[in-house]
């Protein structure tokens, strides 16, 4: 230990501060005779102390003065000594200060005492020992200064100290009041494993936070810690907190093990308990496992309620076994327990689901007559179905009904109109969601709070959404939160993200609490417009307020940055979720994965795939199309085919998606007898062969230039009257313009063996009718001409097709006039295009470019480049490529040379066929020196000459 060295008059800052700070001083009690020995006392080692400082025995002074302060029961007492010392120039030793921190911490001074640790410790350098370091940590916590006290900590493991028990509850109860449970349990960690012991309540907050926040498996480690370590069986409280924790993060075999601990105890196993486990086991369709939970259940003569067959009833629905249902529910009534509202809801939402609204209605009715009112929830269902049938009617009916009946409309029968109606009108419906509520549940007349009085020219709706939020605020505060999130979330759906964001900050400053789906419709807006810092300042808002996070937050999120092509971003909240004990849901692996099969990361996308699985995420009939297509796509059929049969051996019925996404993969792998054999099988299964097949399919057999196979198709859709959408169009379009002046050069060898495969093919698609073959066989044989005249009525078809103006389709169609050597009429639509709002883009040009090449003019398509360029519409390799090719053939060598300088100064360089154009053509003209230039270029950019 480091000796003090004197100072003098040092002490005095105790004396001097103390009028500064802002807490006072104990008063001691009055003196009594009882009093009056210390003080005798005090005088008497006072009197010592000078006598011994007299005599110039200093080191014996300093000890009484030290002795004096270790034994001041009053922190006046212990001042007066420190002021007689400084007085006399006498220093302190580190124990005596300890001893009048650990005196000013306990007796409410911890301003004092870290004043006093700052000035004559730290100050001068001297290192702490372990009984100051000790009543820091205690003094810090007291003033908040957490990351402070941590530090204390570290110094004190590093001298290999362990805290005491009163240093280790300070910081935990620090921690504990800010909900920092994860740093709570390294703390933990720390301690325990240098020996320190804790008491019962800190494992009993800890294992409550953890499970609270999702950490479950250092909640699980400190209750097995808890269990080595203490004498005390664990409470009822803290089994509760360990098995919620658990089944809120599907770790359902864990949760079971809980169980079987608590019985062993002898502890009693609550209906709701029974029901939560039950309830998780519906959510991971494990409906086996939900009927084991519930019979054993009934046997412990735990009797269930409504809560606990309704989840029941629930997860049969969900799977489709509505019979097993309807068994749960008359189980129910022979108990004694008549169904309730959630019971019709669920119910009527499976009616609903079928597309048997009429059968949902009658439930509906039904439950009226039984004298339950139905719900906002109920009525919501059935809007969504009718809209979806069309019956626009009965929407219109029905929501008039559910307000007759004072039934006050939420935030989910918002979203589902504005799903349904066009795009701009989300505000108004906001208002009229909000009169609704300030009629139905304030109970207000609407005429004496609104400002329109007929709506006039200058009527602002935002003016009138603001009077009814301020009436609804003064009557009512929960609709008052509704109310502010449908106006919310109804702006950020018309991009006004700002407008949206103030309104926020004054629904907070107002009071109100924000709901999940407000935050969760802001996070959406700014992941829109690309804000995704912002996004996540607003999701730890959130966790300020007390509201976590869930997977839809998460889900909008890494949709939005998938779709922007941000994967790393997107991984990262993936990891984050796993961080914080949140488990991802199905559909935020499947955007992710699409997003990696996008890209081309098949490796990544598998792997993923794979630790899905692995964290017991079963998968659903969108991720396997959406790997059973990104293989496809990528050229891994026999993948596909093997997550296909996959798929079916875990009972996941295929839809006409995965189907066509399985065919069209084995037929562009030419593996057609595998496709017909998945076609028949998917005919079999009674679903119909769809556009997205047939386009599919189109454009497989366009590509390899089977064009009489390619008309079938086309032929055959139209017989199954299947239309064509605006993707077959323009795959058919792009396929046959590609194919016009192609050469008749066909090898009868491959016809033949390809013949037997697309007539099998080809009959399948009509349904198993047998159709003669000639019917596209013929087709083989046409000529060019014959090309040229089927593309431009399929283009005068197409004209007659009212599609929204569709850049790709209009170059399509350019290409087809292009090709066929008709340049005014392609002209023609180049103008309109541009008069309907479509702008053409390099693509446009260059095809004009190619088609003046064609028709054998240079100059035209000279001055169309210089055109491209002054139209902002800057070329790319491919166009200056396709002049390069033009100029060549048109024997203007130097002026191909001369835009392969210009290429070069964009950053291109031409291809091998323009190469080999220009080599050609130099050595036509005996131009052996340029060619031999271009020789030396070729082999430079790795082309070995012809």
């Amino acid at each position: 230990m480091n000796m003090i060295r004197q100072r003098s008059n040092s002490y005095h800052f105790l004396f001097k501060t103390r009028g500064v700070v802002t807490c006072t001083l104990p008063v001691d009690p009055p003196n009594s005779t009882a009093s009056n020995v210390p003080v005798d006392h005090k005088t008497l080692c006072f009197s010592l102390a000078e006598l011994l400082i007299q005599r110039g025995l200093l080191s014996s002074a300093q000890k009484v003065v030290q002795r004096m302060i270790r034994h001041s029961s009053l922190i006046s007492q212990a001042l007066s000594v420190v002021d007689f010392a400084a007085g006399h120039r006498l220093g302190l030793d580190l124990g005596s200060y300890g001893a009048l921190i650990r005196k000013l911490v306990s007796s409410g001074q911890p301003q004092l005492a870290e004043l006093l640790y700052s000035n004559e410790i730290i100050a001068r350098g001297i290192d702490p020992d372990p009984p100051i370091l000790n009543s820091m940590v205690i003094c810090l916590c007291k003033l908040g200064k957490l990351e402070e006290a941590r530090n204390h900590i570290d110094r004190l493991l590093a001298m290999n100290s362990i805290p005491d028990k009163v240093v280790s509850n300070s910081i935990l109860r620090e921690f504990f009041s800010r909900e920092r449970f994860s740093d709570a349990f390294d703390y933990f960690v720390r301690v325990t494993d240098a020996g320190a012991y804790l008491d019962f309540w800190c494992y009993n907050m800890l294992i409550d936070g953890l499970c609270y926040r999702g950490y479950m498996d250092e909640a699980l480690q400190m209750f097995d810690i808890l269990h080595k370590r203490s004498k005390c069986a664990p409470t009822v409280h803290l089994y509760k907190s360990l098995f919620y924790g658990l089944c809120r993060r599907g770790r359902l075999v864990e949760a079971e093990s809980i169980f079987r601990e608590m019985e062993s105890q002898g502890l009693y196993i609550d209906k709701m308990m029974y029901t939560s486990l039950v309830s998780e086991y519906c959510k991971d369709k494990k409906m086996k496992m939900a009927m084991r939970v519930f019979l054993r259940m009934l046997k412990t003569g735990c009797k269930p309620d409504n809560y606990t067959c309704n989840t029941l009833i629930h997860g049969f629905v969900k799977l489709g076994l509505f019979d097993k249902g309807w068994i749960v529910h008359n189980q129910m009534i022979e108990w004694g327990i008549q169904p309730d509202v959630v019971t019709y809801h669920i119910m009527i939402t499976k009616y609903c689901r079928e597309d048997k609204v009429d059968c949902a209605l009658m439930l509906l009715d039904s439950m009226i007559n039984c004298n339950l009112a139905p719900t906002a929830h109920c009525y919501t269902v059935l809007i969504s179905a009718l809209y979806k049938l069309n019956r626009l009617n009965e929407v219109d009916e029905l929501f008039i009904s559910m307000l007759e009946r004072d039934v006050v409309p939420d935030h989910v029968l918002f979203f589902v109109l504005m799903k349904n109606y066009p795009k701009g009108y989300e505000l108004h419906l906001a208002f009229m969601i909000l009169q609704a509520i300030a009629q139905k549940g304030c109970g207000f007349d609407l005429s004496m709070i609104s400002t329109s009085h007929g709506l006039p020219p200058n009527w602002d709706l935002e003016q009138e959404i603001e009077l009814l939020l301020e009436g609804i605020l003064r009557t009512n505060f929960n609709l008052a939160n509704v109310a502010f999130g449908v106006y919310i979330s109804a702006l950020c759906e018309e991009g006004k993200i700002n407008e949206a964001l103030v309104c926020m900050d004054k629904m907070i400053g107002v009071g109100c609490k924000p709901f999940l789906f407000t935050y969760n419709s802001l996070i959406k807006g700014l992941c829109q417009e690309g804000l995704f810092e912002e996004s996540k300042s607003l999701i730890d808002l959130m966790q300020d307020h007390d509201m976590v996070p869930d997977q839809t937050t998460y889900l909008m999120m890494i949709n939005e940055l998938c779709k922007q092509g941000n994967l790393m971003p997107a991984l990262d909240i993936l990891n984050q979720m796993d961080q914080r004990g949140l488990r991802p849901t199905v559909s935020i692996y499947d955007s992710i994965i699409g997003c990696l099969f996008k890209e081309k990361n098949i490796f990544e996308a598998e792997y993923l795939f794979k630790r899905m699985l692995q964290s017991g995420v079963d998968p659903d009939e969108v991720i396997y199309m959406t790997m059973i297509n990104g293989y496809s796509k990528n050229g891994r059929a026999i993948e596909a085919l093997q997550l296909f049969d996959k798929m079916i051996e875990n009972s996941i019925q295929p839809s006409s998606h995965s189907y066509t996404a399985l065919i069209s993969g084995l037929v562009n792998k030419s593996m057609t007898d595998e496709g017909c054999i998945y076609l028949d099988r998917m005919i079999g299964d009674g679903i119909v062969p769809n556009v997205v097949l047939y386009t599919t399919l189109l454009s497989h057999f366009l590509k390899k230039g089977e064009l009489g196979f390619a008309f079938g198709l086309f032929n055959l859709m139209e017989e199954n009257l299947i239309e064509g959408d605006l993707v077959t169009y323009i795959t058919l379009v792009s396929g046959i313009c590609r194919n016009i002046t192609s050469f008749e050069k066909r090898r009868c060898i491959r016809r033949r063996k390809t013949e037997k495969k697309t007539e099998v093919l080809f009959q399948l698609l009509h349904q198993r009718t047998v159709v003669p073959t000639e019917s596209y066989v013929r087709v083989y044989a046409n000529s060019s001409e014959e090309r040229e005249r089927f593309a431009l009525k399929l283009i005068g078809k197409i004209k007659g097709v009212r599609f929204m103006p569709n850049l790709y389709l209009y170059n399509g169609i350019i290409s087809g006039f292009c090709r066929a050597g008709k340049m005014q009429d392609a002209y023609d639509h180049f103008e309109l295009m541009q008069r309907e709002g479509v702008r053409p883009n390099h693509v446009t040009y260059t095809i004009l470019i190619d088609g003046h090449i064609i028709s054998g003019n240079i100059d035209s398509a000279i001055v169309l480049f210089n055109m491209m360029n002054a139209n902002g519409c800057a070329p790319d390799r491919i166009t200056y490529n396709t002049l390069f090719k033009g100029l060549c053939m048109a024997g203007r060598q130097l002026d191909a040379l001369s835009l392969s300088y210009a290429m070069r100064k964009r950053g291109f360089s031409p291809n091998r066929a323009s190469y080999e154009n220009l080599l050609k053509s130099f050595c036509a003209e005996d131009l052996g020196e340029h060619a031999f230039r271009i020789y030396e270029e070729m082999l430079a950019h790795k082309y070995i000459p012809c």
